[in-house]
C-alpha cells in the first residue's frame, strides 16, 4: 500500500492545476500546496525533528494546520493533535505522554501553552505573533526547498490521536500511515466522492472525522474548505461562494444549519451529499434535513479513533437511529454485556456490547504505553468498543449507549468523572452525579446532578467550574437538585435512573431562597 507522502504526489501528478485548499483568501492548487509542504518539511529538518518524533498541535481547522499536517507524512514526524481548548495541565499531560519534541499553537492556544510548564522545555512554534524564545512559523515558508520526497513507508506511524476513557485520562491512539490511508479511500467509496468534490473542513483536525474529510479530498482532486471553528453564518457563506458538494459533520452542526435565520435565504443546492457521525441523529433532524437539502445520498457513519468505520447506513432518513451494516473493510458482532469472549454473542433484539475486527485495514494496533486499556479493549482479536447496541431482525445496528456512561456532546467526547470530580470540590456541594441527557441540538447535553448542603445557584457552580479551570465544553449545561442521588445496594451511582427521571427533586425548605 502507498504511504501517505506517495499517496499525496499522486495527487499533485494528476491534478496539479485543481483547486486543494481554501481559507479565506489562501487559495491552493495541489501544485501550490505541494510546494508550501515541501517548506516545512525541510524547517522540521532544520529544527531537528525525525522520523518517529511527536508534533504536538493546538490548532483550529486553518490552512497551516493542513499543510502541517502532509508535512509530518512526508517526513515521518508523527502529528498530534489536540483540542486546541486544552488548558494548560492538559497540554502538560499531552507532552509528557507523547514525549513530544516540539508544539505548534496560534492565539487562541497561546495562553494555555505558554502557561505550561512542560511547554517551556519543548520547541514551540507560533502561527501567529511569536514571543521571545518561540518560532514564527511564517519564517519556515521563507526556507527554499527541494520538492519533499516521502522518508517513510507505509507501515510507519501516521498520526497519534487521543480518546477519553471512563478515567478521563486520554489515552493515546497511534495510526499508522497504512491505516490512515485505508480510512480515507473507504471514506471516499463509503460516501461516494466523485472527483472534484468540496468538503467544507470544519470538524477540527483532532478528530477523526475532520482527518478523513483532508486525506479523503486528497484521494480525488478535491478541496478542502477550511472554517476554523464553527460558526453558522460563515458556514451557510461558505456552502454558497464555494459551491461546497458534501458536509461531513456531527448532528449538533447539522441542527444549527437548519434551524438559522439565513438558512432559507442561502443557496445550498450544491450540497448533494450529507454524511454524519460522532453522535445519534433524532428522527425530527433527519426529517428536517432531508426536506432541506433533498440529498442524492444520506450517510450514517458509526466508527471511533481506533478504527475508523464499524458499520455504514448510506439511507439513514429510510431507518431512523440505524447505524447500518458492517463497512467495507470490517466486521462487527453485538456480544453480551461483560462477554469477555468474541464468541459470546447476543441474540437479535438483545442489547450488548458492540465489538469489531482488529483486522481491518483500518485499525489501530493499541493504545500508546496503556496495557491496561489494550487488555480492556482487545481480546482475541476484536476490539471490544465500549458502545452499547443490538442489531434488529433485518441484521442493522442500532447504537444504545456507552458501556463506560461516556457522554457525547456536540460530537465532543466527555466524560462525567472530570466534571463531577470538579464540581464535588464545591463547599455547598455533598454529592454530585453527571449524565448525559438527550437534547436535539447537541446530541447530548451534560446535565449535573447536585444533592446540596448548603444553598448554591446554577450561577454560581458555574462560575465555580470556570475558575477550577474545567474546559468550556465540559461545564453543564443544566444542574438539577434531587433529595439523593441513586445508588445500588452495594453503593453503586445508578447514572441511568437520572437520565430516565427517576429521582425525588430536592424539597422546597432546601432550595427557598436558592435561584433555579
Amino acid at each position: 500500500m502507498l504511504d501517505l507522502g506517495n499517496s499525496f504526489l499522486s495527487s499533485v501528478e494528476r491534478d496539479p492545476d485543481a483547486l486543494a485548499i481554501v481559507d479565506g483568501s489562501v487559495r491552493l492548487t495541489y501544485a501550490q500546496w505541494y510546494r508550501r509542504i515541501s517548506s516545512i518539511v525541510a524547517a522540521f529538518d532544520e529544527l531537528g525533528l525525525m522520523p518517529g518524533d511527536h508534533l504536538v498541535t493546538m490548532l483550529q481547522n486553518r490552512w497551516e494546520a493542513a499543510t502541517i499536517h502532509w508535512a509530518c507524512q512526508f517526513s515521518g514526524v508523527v502529528i498530534t493533535p489536540i483540542n486546541w481548548r486544552s488548558k494548560d495541565d492538559e497540554v502538560d499531560y499531552y507532552l509528557e505522554n507523547a514525549e513530544a519534541k516540539a508544539i505548534v499553537f496560534e492565539d487562541v492556544s497561546a495562553e494555555a501553552t505558554r502557561a505550561s510548564s512542560i511547554a517551556k522545555t519543548r520547541t514551540r512554534i507560533a502561527l501567529d505573533a511569536a514571543q521571545h524564545g518561540e518560532i514564527s512559523f511564517p519564517t519556515l515558508l521563507t526556507r527554499e526547498a527541494s520538492p519533499a520526497e516521502p522518508r517513510v513507508g507505509a507501515d510507519s506511524w501516521s498520526i497519534m490521536l487521543y480518546t477519553s476513557g471512563t478515567t478521563a485520562k486520554p489515552k493515546g491512539v497511534p495510526r499508522r500511515q497504512r491505516a490512515e490511508r485505508a480510512a480515507a479511500v473507504a471514506h471516499v467509496a463509503q460516501n461516494m466522492y466523485a472527483n472534484g468534490e468540496r468538503t467544507l473542513g470544519v470538524m477540527p483536525l483532532y478528530h477523526t472525522m475532520g482527518v478523513r474529510s483532508l486525506l479523503a479530498m486528497s484521494l480525488i482532486g478535491g478541496t478542502f474548505v477550511c472554517l476554523p471553528r464553527f460558526d453558522t453564518g460563515k458556514a451557510l457563506d461558505l456552502i454558497a461562494a464555494e459551491k461546497i458538494t458534501n458536509l461531513y459533520l456531527v448532528p449538533t452542526l447539522y441542527h444549527d444549519l437548519v434551524h438559522n435565520e439565513r438558512f432559507a435565504t442561502t443557496d445550498t443546492s450544491s450540497v448533494r451529499k450529507l454524511g454524519f457521525a460522532g453522535a445519534s441523529m433524532t428522527d425530527g433532524l433527519l426529517k428536517e434535513l432531508t426536506g432541506a437539502f433533498k440529498p442524492d445520498l444520506f450517510v450514517n457513519h458509526y466508527g471511533s479513533s481506533e478504527i475508523y468505520t464499524f458499520t455504514i447506513d448510506q439511507k439513514a432518513p429510510a431507518k431512523p437511529g440505524s447505524a447500518g451494516r458492517a463497512g467495507i473493510n470490517q466486521r462487527i458482532r453485538v456480544v453480551k454485556l461483560g462477554a469477555t469472549s468474541p464468541d459470546d454473542i447476543a441474540a437479535a433484539g438483545e442489547e450488548g456490547e458492540i465489538i469489531a475486527l482488529l483486522l481491518s485495514d483500518e485499525a489501530f494496533e493499541g493504545y500508546w504505553r496503556r496495557p491496561e486499556a489494550d487488555a480492556k479493549a482487545i481480546r482475541k482479536g476484536w476490539y471490544f468498543t465500549g458502545d452499547t447496541g443490538f442489531t434488529d431482525k433485518d441484521g442493522d445496528l442500532f447504537v444504545t449507549g456507552r458501556v463506560d456512561d461516556m457522554i457525547i456532546t456536540g460530537g465532543e467526547n466527555v466524560s462525567p468523572v472530570e466534571i463531577e470530580s470538579c464540581l464535588s470540590l464545591h463547599p455547598a456541594v455533598s454529592e454530585v452525579a453527571v449524565v448525559g441527557l438527550p437534547d436535539e441540538r447537541w446530541g447530548k447535553i451534560i446535565a449535573a446532578f447536585i444533592k446540596r448542603q448548603d444553598p448554591v445557584s446554577d450561577a454560581e457552580l458555574d462560575e465555580f467550574c470556570r475558575s477550577s479551570g474545567l474546559a468550556n465544553y465540559k461545564r453543564p449545561r443544566r444542574y438539577v437538585y434531587v433529595a439523593d442521588i441513586p445508588k445500588s445496594t452495594v453503593g453503586k451511582l445508578l447514572r441511568r435512573k437520572l437520565v430516565a427521571g427517576e429521582f425525588e427533586v430536592e424539597t422546597a425548605s432546601r432550595s427557598q431562597g436558592t435561584p433555579a
